[in-house]
C-alpha cells in the first residue's frame, strides 16, 4: 500500500511527521503528480467513496493508506451509518482514523495555483503557517494577519490582546473556478476567479463564515471532533452543505474555547466546475433551511462545564434536536449521527484528542 520516496524531494518540510493529508475521492488519483514537490513527504489517507471494489491508481512513491466503504464498515461496525456514502462528506472517516496533530484535506480536482509573479504556491507550507501562528478573534487587525512577515498590529491595537489565540482552522481559497453554489453558477456560468488577494484573515469571534472542505487545514487536537461533515448524499434529502454544517458547529465551538480560525491565503487551482443542475438539486433544500440554521447558530450559547470539544458538540447535538427538528425530521436523524460520531471518535481516539482544549488553554468561555 505504501510507495516509497523519492530522493528529489526537497530537505524536510514542516511537520512532515505531525501532519496526514486526507483526500476524498471516486477517481484515480493522477492530480497528485502535480502536487508531488509538497505532498511527497507527508503521509496521505484516502478515502474513497461509492463502489467499494473499484481499483483507486494512486502515482508511484507516495505513502498512503486507503479506505473504501467496506474498510469503514469494518472499523466502526453499527457506528458506520454516521459516514456519509457518495458524497465528498466521507473525507472525515480519515480524520478520525489519523493519529496526526494536523490535516490537511484536499479535493481531486485541485491543482497546484501560481502567486501573481508566476510562482507555484505550496499551498501546504502557507496552511502550516498560519496554524503554527496565533490568530486574534477578539479585536481585528486592520493590517490582517499581524504575524505574517512584513506586518504588525497597528497603531490603537490593545497590548493586552497583542498574544492572540491558538490558531484550530486554517481555511484556504480558489482561484479559477469559485465555490459558487447553484443558483449562482447558473446566474453566472462563465465566471472565474483571477483575484489573487495576498491576505491571511482571522474570522472575529461571533461571526460564521461558509466553510469549504476543498482547501482545509486544522489542528486536530484542538478541534477534530467538531469536524464532523455530516449526514449528506446517497439515503439523505441534502448534499453539498457537509463542509458548511462543520464549519458553522466548528466556529461555534471555536469561540466557546477561544480558540481562531483564519482565511485567505493559500489560493488552490480549481479545475473544473460541477454541473449547476445537479448541485441544485442536492443544495435545494439546503438552500431554504440555512435562513433558519444560520440564526441558530448565531444565537447559540454554550454552558461553561462544555470545557472539551467533545462536550460542547454532544451539547450542539442536544440544541439541534430540540430547535431544527421542527425544520425536517432529517435534524432529530442528524443529531443522533451527531452522537454517534463523537462515540466512534472517542473508540479511535481513547487518550481523549481534542478533549483538553479548552481546559489546557484555560479559554472555555
Amino acid at each position: 500500500m505504501a510507495g516509497k520516496e523519492s530522493s528529489s524531494v526537497p530537505s524536510t518540510p514542516l511537520l512532515k511527521d505531525e501532519l496526514d493529508i486526507v483526500i476524498p475521492t471516486i477517481r484515480n488519483l493522477d492530480f497528485l503528480e502535480m502536487w508531488r514537490p509538497f505532498f511527497q513527504q507527508y503521509h496521505l489517507i484516502i478515502v474513497q467513496d461509492g463502489d467499494p471494489s473499484k481499483t483507486i491508481k494512486v502515482p508511484e512513491g507516495f505513502d498512503y493508506e486507503l479506505y473504501n466503504r467496506n474498510d469503514i464498515n469494518r472499523i466502526l461496525g453499527p457506528k458506520a451509518n454516521c459516514i456519509s456514502f457518495k458524497d465528498s462528506a466521507c473525507r472525515c472517516f480519515g480524520y478520525m482514523v489519523s493519529k496526526k496533530k494536523y490535516i490537511y484535506t484536499i479535493d481531486d480536482d485541485c491543482f497546484v495555483a501560481k502567486d501573481p509573479s508566476g510562482k507555484e504556491i505550496n499551498a501546504l507550507e502557507q496552511h502550516i503557517k498560519n496554524l503554527l501562528s496565533p490568530s486574534t478573534p477578539y479585536f481585528f487587525n486592520t493590517l490582517y494577519d499581524p504575524y505574517q512577515a512584513g506586518a504588525d498590529f497597528v497603531r490603537g491595537y490593545p497590548f493586552s490582546l497583542r498574544e492572540g489565540a491558538p490558531t484550530a482552522v486554517s481555511h484556504g481559497l480558489w482561484l479559477n473556478i469559485p465555490d459558487y453554489d447553484a443558483p449562482t453558477q447558473l446566474v453566472k456560468p462563465r465566471e472565474r476567479n483571477t483575484r489573487y488577494v495576498d491576505a491571511v484573515l482571522t474570522i472575529p469571534k461571533g461571526t460564521l463564515f461558509p466553510m469549504c472542505g476543498m482547501n482545509l487545514a486544522f489542528n486536530r487536537e484542538l478541534i477534530g471532533p467538531a469536524m464532523y461533515f455530516g449526514l449528506m448524499g446517497d439515503g439523505q434529502p441534502i448534499g453539498r452543505y457537509d463542509d458548511m454544517w462543520a464549519g458553522w458547529c466548528t466556529k461555534v465551538i471555536c469561540d466557546h474555547l477561544g480558540l481562531g480560525v483564519k482565511t485567505g491565503l493559500p489560493y488552490i487551482w480549481h479545475s473544473k466546475a460541477s454541473n449547476p443542475f445537479v448541485n441544485l438539486k442536492k443544495e435545494y433544500k439546503g438552500i431554504f433551511w440555512q435562513e433558519e440554521l444560520i440564526p441558530f447558530f448565531q444565537s447559540v450559547a454554550l454552558p461553561k462545564d462544555c470545557t472539551s470539544v467533545q462536550k460542547c458538540y454532544i451539547e450542539l447535538s442536544k440544541q439541534v434536536r430540540e430547535k431544527l427538528a421542527k425544520i425536517d425530521p432529517y435534524f432529530t436523524k442528524l443529531a443522533d449521527a451527531m452522537v454517534t460520531w463523537i462515540e466512534a471518535w472517542d473508540e479511535l481516539n481513547p487518550s481523549g484528542v481534542g478533549a483538553a482544549a479548552g481546559v489546557a488553554n484555560g479559554t472555555a468561555k
